[in-house]
């Protein structure tokens, strides 16, 4: 049987990425992906700015898909996609899927439900979904399939998840610990566990998604016992606009309007001013000035103040999520598990955190964290400590692509 087309879209607040997979009926994907960025072959455009003659602004999202169907369809190396109607499966990364513990297709009644739980997720699941109505109207004979940011954490502990409030008003309104990064989490630990010839049920690791968002995760017999973040993305670490976990009334004493509409918020959409101002307007842009976590690395080791603040904000805050991960483990760690874009390239930020947690038995390879290699997991640890140190090429598109292929025939059929 011919291969068929499946096309995974990350879709954040300022950006859309995207790759494309052929997969057998066997579910075994057959080939790797072609990114826009875009990258394919010897055909590259990086981090190319489009023109309002490339995309609407009053209509960013459906104009992002277009430009991105566009690009892959008249691609001439890429001979798999030709039309829109030669992809089958779209899988689309849903940050807030409230209870929502596996990918679903998307129908009516989904679409819906995901738009109420914006109200969990004002700031994070719209984009997504403006998506998915670009590829209705753009690609109408595909099958859209949303998966969860935060399905890979519903093995929280109940007194991990719960917050200390009244449970009746919890349970009515879902307020608890739902943790993100999830698609993530689910790759690290399929990569590390093959990485390292163990059953996912028998690992234990400490993992750190780093980048412009960030967090931590305590996996346990390949399974989320706790993580940094929360009810929304906002708890845990800081990250470039988010300010991560601070004692709630501080908001109350920055402005007097944090209850209120912000300026950003629409009919649909409604974000206070708290919101906006503590995800948006916090974080390494408040502090530094920059939402580059290279720059201010680079300046902090540069006897810059600023940045040497926000840089050791960063390592106080991981380290102490790797400690009481650790004691969570019961000493019992396969490995420290670095990811994501600061997490595989921040070899002075790896430098600090390990160099921090040295006394609970992880130890660095200098050599091996200068230059770790493009492998999909490698090892920078040093020899004759107790716990292994990895980096991990994350890849939430695969990992999308990887669960569909596998679950293909069930998710064509209506829910």
């Amino acid at each position: 049987m011919s291969n068929k087309i499946i096309l995974a879209i990350n879709a954040g607040s300022s950006s859309v990425k995207t790759s494309v997979f052929s997969y057998t009926s066997g579910g075994r994907l057959t080939a790797p992906p072609a990114t826009l960025k875009y990258d394919r072959g010897d055909k590259h455009i990086k981090d190319k700015e489009l023109s309002e003659s490339d995309i609407d602004p009053k209509n960013a999202q459906e104009g992002a898909y277009e430009y991105i169907l566009k690009t892959l369809t008249e691609d001439e190396g890429l001979t798999e996609l030709k039309h829109a109607d030669d992809i089958e499966f779209v899988c689309h990364r849903v940050v807030h899927g409230g209870d929502y513990d596996k990918p679903v297709r998307m129908d009516k009644d989904t679409y819906e439900h995901l738009e109420a739980l914006s109200d969990l997720a004002p700031l994070h699941n719209a984009g997504a979904l403006e998506i998915v109505k670009a590829v209705h109207e753009k690609s109408p004979k595909a099958t859209n399939i949303a998966f969860f940011d935060n399905a890979f954490h519903q093995t929280l502990p109940a007194a991990t998840r719960t917050y200390a409030i009244d449970q009746d008003v919890a349970k009515k309104n879902k307020l608890r610990k739902y943790g993100f990064h999830g698609l993530s989490y689910a790759f690290i630990t399929s990569a590390v566990a093959s990485h390292l010839n163990k059953s996912a049920d028998d690992l234990n690791i400490i993992a750190l998604h780093l980048g412009s968002g960030a967090s931590a995760c305590c996996i346990q017999g390949g399974k989320s016992i706790d993580t940094s973040m929360g009810l929304t993305p906002l708890a845990g670490l800081p990250g470039a606009t988010r300010s991560g976990s601070l004692d709630p009334s501080l908001i109350f004493h920055f402005t007097h309007d944090a209850g209120k509409l912000s300026h950003g918020s629409s009919k649909d959409l409604h974000i206070t001013t708290a919101e906006e101002i503590l995800n948006k307007k916090s974080g390494w842009k408040a502090l530094t000035g920059t939402t580059d976590f290279g720059v201010i690395s680079k300046k902090a080791f540069e006897g810059d103040e600023k940045c040497k603040l926000a840089f050791d904000i960063f390592i106080n805050r991981i380290t102490d999520f790797v400690a009481a991960y650790y004691v969570k483990l019961g000493g019992k760690v396969d490995a420290l598990v670095f990811a994501g874009g600061i997490g595989e390239k921040g070899s002075q930020l790896r430098e600090a955190v390990v160099e921090k947690v040295a006394c609970l038995g992880f130890g660095l390879d200098a050599a091996k964290n200068a230059k770790p290699g493009e492998q999909v997991v490698v090892e920078i640890g040093k020899e004759g400590f107790n716990h292994k140190v990895l980096v991990c090429q994350t890849d939430e598109q695969t990992e999308m692509a990887r669960q569909c292929a596998i679950g293909a025939e069930q998710l064509k059929r209506p829910s």
